[in-house]
């Protein structure tokens, strides 16, 4: 849903970049083509995997509403995967907001393939740690055989710590199936010869659910909240990832040690953007993506932070939303808007529908944002949650979803950001930082057929400019009149 802010346009370099791709591309037309034909049968066969979401519906633990806004194409993209890897306990979601004159492909793409690559990862660690398992075993059985007669007696004692070391295996596993898949992922993507991820990208924030095991990986500023019961049975917001912004201190620090730079524009003081060292473009307001490689030299990286969770029975569900829903709406709202909805299967279209309105009244002149939302019900024996009006929350109003309904209690969200997977270790990042990541907003210009970046400019745009390259003398003469135009 990201578009970039250009208002020049050149030629560019014949030796530069951009100008050896073109060539690139070009010579390879027909396989690409060939690429087209064969990606659109591969996505046939993809999309008819049951238990595989990815459009606006609902099943019996999820519910999936996305919405296009006034800026053109919508660059969102969401899914959910139920019995995921073959595990009937387990299911994949994820949302994906695309910026850049191709986000919108990049987001389906990576919709598209990262679920594969992650089950595929997955599977392989699964079988390598059987194998040493079941190695260790042999040898212990061989070697100690006296200490059979002690397993009875201290299998009381120690069914705790093998409960702990078990939910510690699953994430190491996960954790590493992670990893890889977001690196083969990115690495896949700038291999692609239809495609230009050059100046475009996307965020994802991803979960695997096997059990009570929940384990996220996130890269960008989509969000993944959690809504429990606190005290007195109230609801209360648990956000469980970091919006990765470039005002983060160790996002930036990592940045600039990589020649990248990062600061904001005089009209726009409270949002960071990223650029590159001698041009003042693109000007990425996030600090890690897929795509994006006019920046992945200078700081801009794929690698997801992972982070993990036991759920308990308090837990309710979780949502998982692009920032035209975070933009808008406190985390208490948006828990309050889906535990309102009048059925589980018009949770997330419920939210989309408080989140466009809520664009509309508190930002009139802005056009509205692209919005996605998965909402995964932790419990899937109950249909409907209580139903309950929304009101004041945060200084801001947002309509209710029932009318004659009793009000809902929601209690502050505490911090529970489990920062786990970044790169480096020991990074971690302030209260205060915590607090001006998630209150940033991200707004993004129209993307259309034809990509005009002076329409659609609202309040904030994920990518400022396009990186420009120097033209020749020849080129120079030719564009003067019309910069002198535009001026």
């Amino acid at each position: 849903m990201g578009s970039c802010l250009s208002s020049e346009s050149r030629s560019p370099h014949p030796g530069s970049p951009a100008s050896s791709s073109r060539k690139r591309k070009s010579s390879k037309k027909r396989i690409g083509s060939r690429n087209s034909s064969f990606d659109y049968h591969k996505e046939e066969l993809l999309h008819r995997i049951p238990g595989r979401m990815f459009l606006n519906g609902s099943s019996e633990v999820a519910s999936l509403f996305s919405q296009q806004g006034n800026k053109g194409t919508n660059q969102d993209a969401m899914i959910v995967w139920e019995n995921f890897g073959s595990r009937t306990d387990t299911v994949f979601c994820g949302v994906f907001d695309g910026h850049g004159p191709y986000g919108h492909m990049v987001a389906k793409r990576v919709r598209d393939a990262l679920p594969l690559k992650l089950s595929t990862h997955w599977e392989v660690n699964i079988k390598s740690e059987d194998v040493l398992r079941e190695i260790s075993l042999n040898r212990g059985s061989s070697l100690y055989p006296e200490d059979a007669s002690l397993i009875s007696e201290e299998s009381r004692v120690s069914i705790d710590i093998e409960d702990t070391e078990k939910h510690t295996e699953v994430f190491q596993t996960l954790k590493e199936s992670f990893l890889k898949a977001y690196k083969v992922m990115d690495r896949e993507l700038r291999s692609y010869t239809n495609i230009d991820c050059l100046c475009s990208g996307t965020t994802a924030v991803t979960l695997v659910k096997q059990g009570k095991d929940l384990v996220i990986g996130n890269i960008g500023d989509s969000r993944a909240v959690l809504c429990t019961r606190g005290d007195n049975d109230s609801l209360t917001a648990v956000q469980l990832t970091v919006d990765l912004k470039p005002n983060l201190p160790a996002e930036a620090e990592r940045i600039r040690k990589c020649k990248g730079r990062v600061f904001s524009l005089h009209d726009e003081p409270d949002v960071a953007r990223v650029w590159m060292p001698n041009s003042d473009s693109p000007g990425l307001a996030m600090a890690r993506a897929f795509g994006d490689f006019c920046l992945k030299n200078f700081g801009v990286i794929s690698v997801p932070e992972i982070s993990y969770r036991r759920l308990s029975e308090k837990d309710e569900f979780i949502v998982l939303a692009t920032d035209g829903i975070w933009d808008v709406l406190s985390n208490d709202e948006v828990v309050r808007i889906v535990a309102s909805a009048s059925s589980r299967s018009l949770a997330a279209r419920s939210l989309v529908e408080v989140a466009v309105r809520a664009w509309k009244t508190t930002y009139p002149t802005s056009k509205v944002d692209d919005c996605a939302v998965v909402c995964l019900f932790l419990d899937s024996n109950s249909n409907n949650f209580s139903t309950a009006s929304i009101t004041k929350d945060n200084d801001k109003t947002v309509m209710g979803m029932s009318e004659g309904s009793n009000e809902m209690d929601v209690a502050p969200s505490p911090p529970a950001l489990n920062r786990v997977g970044t790169v480096r270790e020991g990074e971690e990042v302030s209260a205060g930082s915590k607090e001006e990541a998630s209150e940033q907003e991200e707004l993004l210009p129209k993307m259309g057929e034809e990509w005009s970046a002076l329409e659609g400019v609202s309040r904030v745009n994920t990518v400022m400019t396009l990186p420009r390259f120097v033209p020749d003398k020849e080129e120079k003469k030719a564009s003067g009149g019309s910069k002198s135009k535009k001026k």
